[in-house]
């Protein structure tokens, strides 16, 4: 017969569970003070405005431990973080509290663009991007990216189908450019496609997409996700993508324009939609050439090309 042991009590009986709790109550104050910390990062230079999804990605750059070397390597990585532990770290702090951090848009809003432009179509349109993210399409219209390249910004969902008036403008303007910025998956690479279908025959208008493509995605070492893929969606891919592209997003791989440094989103769109009209071979009927007029070429946080 066993004997048993007698019950734990005193000191020992909390010990345990009192140092869980402590460890937990670290973690917790550790990840708020690098919620605090990336939320001053992604605000630099001048204090721009950022998205929740934005400032998640910039905690996980933060927080992430991988050597220097690895971070030169072009590759996706997973993002160090989980997202579900980021939203309760940001409830417990309060999003109003984050200086920066832009509210969420309330279900069904209108888009912000079209709200404050009501002569948008009045006059001819020489350049408009449409963002396949409507959060992010607000936060370039929060700084101002609209005014300093005078350029429209809409949410795809909201442009397409496109007004008619809107088509209108782009052919008044002649040699008109659509801009198309989306992620690295199947839906967001097919977005310049919808766009360019959605004009139709619209002489001089040409539809650029500024990316992401996969190759984008590890050039920048961006984190990545994985997720459900049709083979509908595969079939609509650009012949132009190398296989290796092809072969990454078959295997459900995709990367958000939120994982994006917000200061290298900003100048980056703003170079590409100020400057002087793309080629045609780098446009959505030849991606061959974004390597040259997308992403890659985006200047990074040190201000190098």
């Amino acid at each position: 017969m066993t004997s048993r042991r007698p019950p734990v009590t005193g000191t020992r009986a909390l010990s345990a569970p009192t140092g869980a709790r402590v460890l937990a109550r670290a973690k917790e104050y550790a990840l708020r003070a690098a919620i605090g910390a990336a939320a001053a990062r992604a605000a630099e230079p001048g204090g721009l405005r950022f998205t929740e999804r934005q400032l998640y990605f910039q905690t996980c750059r933060l927080l992430d431990p991988s050597p220097t070397v690895l971070s030169r390597v072009p590759r996706t990585v997973r993002p160090y973080l989980r997202l579900s532990s980021f939203s309760r770290a940001l409830d417990a702090m309060g999003r109003d509290t984050v200086e920066g951090l832009l509210p969420p848009a309330p279900a069904g809003a209108p888009d912000p663009e079209r709200e404050s432009e009501p002569d948008l179509h009045a006059y001819g349109l020489p350049r408009l991007l449409v963002c396949q993210d409507r959060s992010i399409a607000r936060m370039l219209l929060a700084n101002h990216v609209h005014l300093e390249a005078a350029c429209p910004v809409l949410a795809g969902d909201d442009a397409l189908p496109l007004d008619v008036r809107l088509t209108a403008a782009l052919e008044r303007a002649g040699e008109a450019t659509v801009y198309v910025l989306h992620d690295a998956g199947p839906r967001g690479i097919a977005l310049p496609g919808r766009v360019r279908a959605a004009l139709g025959p619209v002489p001089g208008v040409r539809v650029s997409s500024l990316g992401l493509v996969p190759r984008h995605a590890r050039a920048m070492r961006l984190p990545a996700g994985r997720g459900p893929v049709r083979p509908a969606e595969l079939a609509g891919l650009p012949a132009t993508l190398r296989p290796q592209e092809t072969a990454w997003l078959a295997r459900g791989r995709f990367a958000e324009v939120a994982a994006v440094p917000p200061d290298r989103l900003v100048r980056g769109v703003l170079r590409l939609t100020r400057g002087p009209r793309v080629p045609r071979a780098s446009v959505w009927t030849g991606l061959r050439d974004l390597r040259t007029t997308g992403f890659l070429t985006w200047p990074d946080p040190t201000g190098r090309h």
